[in-house]
C-alpha cells in the first residue's frame, strides 16, 4: 500500500476537532494534542514516500555514503544522467538525482536480502525526493522508505521534527534525541503505527536535521507497508544503529541540496488570536481545584494544553482547548445548550471517551464569550491519564461543577 495512504487522526483531524464535532464532541482526544501535530508534521514527510515505481539497476554505495552510478569514467561520484555538464562557472548548480538514483541509492545501504514493490521520486518532482521498498533479508518483508526535503535552519519545524513525542499521547518503546558531533538534530524513535495499538505494527523512525536544514526522515515497518497490511515479522528489520547510519549518509546532503529551490509562498499574516499555549497551561493549572496534583503536563505552540492530575485515587487527564472566530457556528455548537445572562453561551456533554477503550469516559464543558470574536473555552476531563490508556478510576477527577468553573473563568478574558 502507498506510503501517502496513511491517515493519521492528529493532524487531519486537529483543526476540524472542535469546529466540526457540534454538540457531540470528538471523543478521539489524540485528535486535539500538540504530540500529535508534531507527529502529523513527520507522517507529512513520510507520506512523500509515496511514488510511482521505477525500475532500478545496479548501484554502489562506496565509503562514506558517496553515490556511485555505473558507467562513470572517473574515481568520483556520478549521479543522473540528466544532469548539465560542467561548465567553466567556479559554482555550477547541484546535479539532479532521478528516483531510480535514490532507489539503488536506498538498496545499497541496505544488508543482503530481496526487494520488491520499488517506488521512487526524484529531486526535481514537485513533491520532493523520495524513496521506497519492501526489504526481506530472509525473516519477513518489511517496507522502508526514505523521504528528503529542507527546513528553515534552526527553526521551530527543525525542533518538532527531532522532538521525541509527548508518551501521554503517542506511546512508544524507545525515543532519543541528540545533537551530533557536527551541529545535527537526530531523533531515533521506536514506537507504533498506530498510538491506541489497536494493531501492533511497529513503526521504528531516524529523523535528521541538519544545521544547514537538511531534513532526512527514514523510516521502517514490520510489515510490508505501515497499514492495512499482516505483520510479517516480529520488528523491523533495522536496528536504530543502523537507522542512523543510513539517516546520516552524506549522500542524502547532496540529494537534498540538488532539490529545486521554488519561490515560498506569500506568509499570511500573523493571526493575532493565537495564544501562546504555555500562557495555556500555566492558567489551567493554576485554575484546578484544591485537593488535586499535577502530576505531569503539556501542550502545543498555541490553543491546546493538558495536564494529568491525581487526586490520591487515580490519575486523570484534563485538557484545554481556547479558540478564536467561533461565532459563525454557534448555533451549531451551542444550540440546546443555555445562556448566562452576560451573553455567554455553555454546552455540556457527559459521555464515552474513547470509543477504542471500553470503560473510558469523559466529561466537557464547552463555552463561547459573547462578541464578534467568538472566544471559545473547552475544558474536558477523563478517568484515565494518557490518551488511549484503561481507565485508572471510575469518574474524572475533576467534577462537572469544577470544569466548569475554569471554563467561565475570567482569567482566560484577557487571551479573548
Amino acid at each position: 500500500m502507498p506510503v501517502d495512504q496513511h491517515s493519521d487522526p492528529f493532524e487531519d483531524r486537529f483543526a476540524a476537532a472542535l469546529r466540526d464535532t457540534g454538540a457531540g464532541f470528538d471523543a478521539d482526544r489524540a485528535a486535539l494534542t500538540a504530540a500529535g501535530r508534531a507527529r502529523g508534521r513527520r507522517l507529512r514527510l513520510r507520506r512523500r514516500a509515496a511514488v510511482a515505481g521505477g525500475v532500478a539497476g545496479i548501484a554502489l554505495v562506496g565509503v562514506g555514503g558517496a553515490l556511485v552510478l555505473p558507467g562513470g569514467d572517473g574515481p568520483g561520484p556520478q549521479r543522473s544522467s540528466t544532469a548539465a555538464a560542467p561548465t567553466a562557472s567556479p559554482a555550477p548548480a547541484p546535479t539532479a538525482f532521478s528516483g531510480d538514483d535514490l532507489l539503488r541509492t536506498l538498496k545499497g545501504m541496505l544488508p543482503g536480502g530481496e526487494f520488491s514493490q520499488e517506488s521512487a521520486r526524484g529531486t526535481d518532482d514537485r513533491m520532493g525526493p523520495s524513496a521506497r521498498v519492501v526489504y526481506d533479508d530472509g525473516k519477513g518483508a518489511a517496507a522502508v522508505a526514505v523521504s528528503l526535503d529542507r527546513v528553515e535552519p534552526g527553526g521551530e519545524e527543525a525542533r518538532e521534527f527531532t522532538r521525541c513525542p509527548d508518551e501521554t499521547f503517542v506511546p512508544h518503546d524507545s525515543c532519543t534525541s541528540r545533537r551530533l558531533p557536527d551541529g545535527s538534530l537526530l531523533m531515533l524513535f521506536q514506537g507504533y503505527e498506530y498510538p491506541d495499538r489497536r494493531v501492533d505494527t511497529k513503526w521504528w523512525n531516524a529523523e535528521l536535521v541538519t544545521p544547514e536544514g537538511r531534513h532526512v526522515s527514514v523510516s521502517e515497518w514490520n510489515a510490508p507497508a505501515q497499514k492495512d497490511a499482516e505483520i510479517s515479522r516480529e520488528e523491523p528489520p533495522l536496528s536504530p544503529e543502523r537507522l542512523k547510519e543510513i539517516a546520516t549518509a552524506p549522500v542524502w546532503r547532496e540529494v537534498v541540496d540538488a532539490i529545486p529551490r521554488r519561490p515560498e509562498p506569500t506568509a499570511a499574516p500573523s493571526d493575532p488570536w493565537r495564544t501562546p499555549g504555555q500562557a495555556v497551561g500555566k492558567t489551567l493549572a493554576e485554575l484546578l481545584p484544591e485537593g488535586v496534583k499535577v502530576v505531569s503536563r503539556g501542550g502545543q505552540e498555541s490553543e491546546y494544553a493538558y495536564v494529568v492530575v491525581d487526586d490520591g485515587k487515580g490519575a486523570s487527564l484534563v485538557q484545554i482547548n481556547v479558540q478564536h472566530g467561533m461565532s459563525d457556528v454557534a448555533d451549531q455548537l451551542y444550540g440546546s445548550g443555555e445562556t448566562l445572562p452576560d451573553g455567554t453561551r455553555v454546552a455540556t456533554r457527559q459521555g464515552p471517551g474513547d470509543d477504542r477503550v471500553p470503560g473510558v469516559v469523559m466529561w466537557t464543558v464547552d463555552t463561547l464569550r459573547p462578541g464578534a470574536d467568538g472566544f471559545r473555552v473547552v475544558v474536558s476531563a477523563f478517568n484515565n491519564g494518557a490518551a488511549h490508556a484503561a481507565p485508572t478510576r471510575d469518574e474524572p477527577a475533576l467534577t462537572m461543577e469544577q470544569l466548569r468553573k475554569i471554563a467561565l473563568s475570567p482569567r482566560w478574558d484577557a487571551m479573548g
